[in-house]
């Protein structure tokens, strides 16, 4: 790791004191790194928490507070979403010192590096996580990124010959976010609240980076009570991915996706979403003059 960085894990929980998934999994790829477990004063199962992990480990921030600092682009008083958690971190890691964290959700189940071998897209368990943090560090201050993320299993849909895959680097970030508490920006929308980020910031040219060499595992929502799991089931997934549209209708549409099972889902069209880099053999030379191949202007 770089120079001197003040690192921490944030394991973002709500309503599961009993089932924090991805302390323990962490625990068992050997992180030997500060963490903390961060929930809200909504949370009726708070003195679980603490009773679990103790008081030290437990950070509750003002969910009605946090929720007046941002857009959450609707005026309901439900806020069982994780949104107002994201934006909390960013105090409680100036609060504690802490130059640089990483934000979690609390059910993650594995970590793996994903790679090609003899022609196929395999993945191997981390001997020791506390290295590819490192690296992820490293990538977010080289790259000049706001936020840097592990890869999700839908990310490798197609597998060897998937699209994403062959770019290795995407231009969003979901689910986990490096940050640094010097380059801060808000998370916005009470649901969908990655995508809506990723979105409306890469069109101003901000940088949300996802590297495809490594990624996480979770416990499917839908099957995990506590969380968000309410709300998804309360509204379904038009909802949620509405809010895209409503903050990124340039570049943000809604379409069915599924095989036998169809629901509704977002879809972004990058073509429309993120500034892109030009080829310098678009360069025009010295004398060119704005002339096409054929002499004419």
């Amino acid at each position: 790791m770089k120079g001197n960085r003040r690192f921490v894990v944030f394991i973002l929980s709500h309503g599961r004191p009993d089932s924090v998934h991805t302390l323990k999994t962490l625990k068992s790829l050997g992180y030997s790194g500060d963490w903390l477990i961060v929930i809200d004063n909504e949370d009726e199962t708070a003195e679980r928490y603490y009773q679990n992990f103790g008081r030290e480990k437990v950070v509750m921030f003002d969910k009605l507070a946090i929720s007046k600092t941002f857009d959450t682009a609707d005026t309901f008083e439900d806020r069982r979403t994780i949104v107002y958690a994201r934006n909390a971190c960013w105090d409680i890691a100036k609060e504690r010192g802490y130059r640089y964290f990483l934000e979690l959700d609390d059910d993650y189940t594995s970590f793996s590096h994903r790679y090609m071998e003899d022609g196929r897209l395999v993945s191997k368990r981390p001997r020791n996580i506390n290295s590819i943090f490192t690296a992820m560090l490293d990538f977010l201050d080289d790259s000049g990124a706001l936020t840097v993320a592990f890869a999700q299993g839908g990310d490798y849909i197609g597998g060897k010959d998937g699209g994403n895959v062959k770019k290795r680097l995407l231009r969003k970030a979901m689910n986990s976010f490096f940050c640094d508490s010097e380059k801060r920006f808000d998370f916005v929308g009470r649901v969908n609240e990655d995508v809506n980020t990723y979105t409306l910031l890469g069109q101003q040219g901000k940088l949300i980076l996802t590297p495809m060499d490594f990624m996480l595992n979770q416990l499917q929502t839908q099957s995990n009570k506590g969380g968000m799991t309410g709300t998804y089931l309360d509204n379904g997934t038009y909802v949620k991915s509405f809010y895209s549209v409503i903050f990124s209708p340039s570049c943000v549409k809604l379409f069915m996706m599924g095989d036998k099972h169809y629901r509704i889902h977002h879809k972004v069209e990058w073509g429309n979403c993120t500034p892109k880099i030009l080829s310098a053999k678009w360069k025009k030379g010295e004398g060119d003059g704005g002339k096409e191949e054929n002499g004419k202007t």
